[in-house]
């Protein structure tokens, strides 16, 4: 075959034109962008009466970069930040072993948990109690983050707190310990007629061996059946919530993401699993991680989902430290159930439908109610009663 030396010529000057035209573009707008900068700082220096925090300036430039890529799961972190997200995601953390929230009819702050084993308890600590003040400090909502710094710091250091009880209406001091303290993301009980419940508030790093030690324990008790509650589970680690999820389904894909390149990546399930009745209990807050264990159950059909459509969060996002210590959270992929089936702001349809407000917190926080007042898990109760 004969070749147009022409042609080939003047195809490869093509691609060197088109090559150089976008790299005079982009030098165009990257000089653009910060010529614009150069005037916003120029107004700024002359004409803006207050102090000017340069520091606070360039983080609120770098969050709102990011911002502008208008997908709420993508977000700037500086230093400080970053590196409380990042040991957050892992289950430990050091501080006294509650958890708190701010209570809307006072402003104060709420202690809505106290995890088991926790010195809060010998300390005198009860579920309800408010913190108003920690070594001096008064707390409430308009401090809320400083406070809870506060109750963190150094291991093994003690501080004092003010503590005011509602029920009593009396304000007493108490002094705690801090301890390295793994969050419990797990609990579990054995039900009548042998029904193992099992709750997983989020997917931590410790969420595995929690749930591992747990459900081994109900199965020595004679579990024959499994609930497993999701609901206000707003997802976590995608390796964790494999890791459980293999325990439940048999041999095959339990979920694969793919990328802006259209690259697949997959997350498979061996041959053994936990094969007794099951079903999973989700509502409007489970979220991500809670979804891919959720739409594996029902694509591989080893269980009923029971309660409310799920959150709908299809989407993958990966973390990426700066040569600062800030960091990026960045939406990578969007993630596909066995079937083949993106979730993302659509949600999963449970196979039995339940609707109750009460169950579905506005934060993620973890919602009790009395087992036989939760009409939800009286359902699910039936249903795995039903499956043989």
């Amino acid at each position: 075959m004969k070749v147009d030396r022409k042609f080939v010529t003047g195809v490869l000057t093509g691609i060197i034109i088109v090559l150089l035209l976008n790299l005079v573009v982009r030098n165009f707008a990257d000089d653009n962008g910060q010529k614009k900068l150069a005037e916003v700082r120029k107004v700024i220096d002359e004409n803006f009466s207050g102090e000017i925090d340069y520091d606070k300036l360039n983080e609120g430039m770098y969050a709102g970069y990011v911002s502008g890529l208008d997908d709420k799961y993508s977000y700037y972190m500086d230093k400080e930040y970053f590196s409380e997200f990042l040991k957050d995601s892992e289950g430990s953390y050091v501080g006294i072993g509650v958890m708190t929230t701010i209570d809307p009819k006072d402003g104060r702050i709420k202690v809505v948990s106290i995890f088991e084993g926790s010195l809060a308890t010998q300390a005198g600590i009860k579920e309800g109690d408010k913190i108003v003040q920690i070594d001096g400090t008064t707390v409430n909502y308009d401090n809320y983050s400083e406070a809870v710094k506060l109750l963190k710091g150094e291991a093994n250091t003690k501080i004092k707190l003010l503590i005011f009880r509602d029920s009593t209406n009396e304000t007493f001091e108490t002094e705690i310990e801090r301890k390295n303290i793994d969050v419990p993301t797990v609990s579990g009980e054995l039900l009548e007629d042998k029904i193992a419940y099992i709750k997983i508030t989020e997917f931590d790093r410790v969420t595995y061996n929690q749930y591992a030690q747990t459900i081994n324990d109900l199965k020595s008790k004679g579990a024959e059946r499994l609930i497993i509650d999701l609901r206000n589970n707003p997802g976590g680690l995608l390796d964790t919530v494999v890791k459980i999820t293999d325990t439940l389904v048999p041999k095959g894909t339990i979920t694969y993401i793919e990328d802006k390149y259209g690259k697949k990546s997959y997350e498979y399930s061996d041959e053994e699993y936990i094969n007794i009745p099951l079903v999973v209990l989700v509502n409007g807050n489970s979220a991500s991680a809670s979804e891919v264990l959720s739409g594996a159950v029902k694509d591989f059909g080893v269980g009923k989902l029971v309660g409310e459509k799920t959150y709908g969060k299809g989407v993958v996002q990966n973390l990426f430290k700066l040569s600062d210590g800030s960091g990026i959270k960045v939406t990578i992929a969007k993630y596909y159930t066995p079937n083949g089936i993106c979730i993302h702001g659509e949600g999963i349809q449970p196979d039995y439908e339940v609707k109750d407000e009460r169950t579905l917190s506005k934060n993620f926080m973890p919602v009790n109610l009395a087992h036989e007042e939760d009409i939800q898990l009286q359902k699910a109760i039936e249903v795995v009663k039903g499956i043989n």
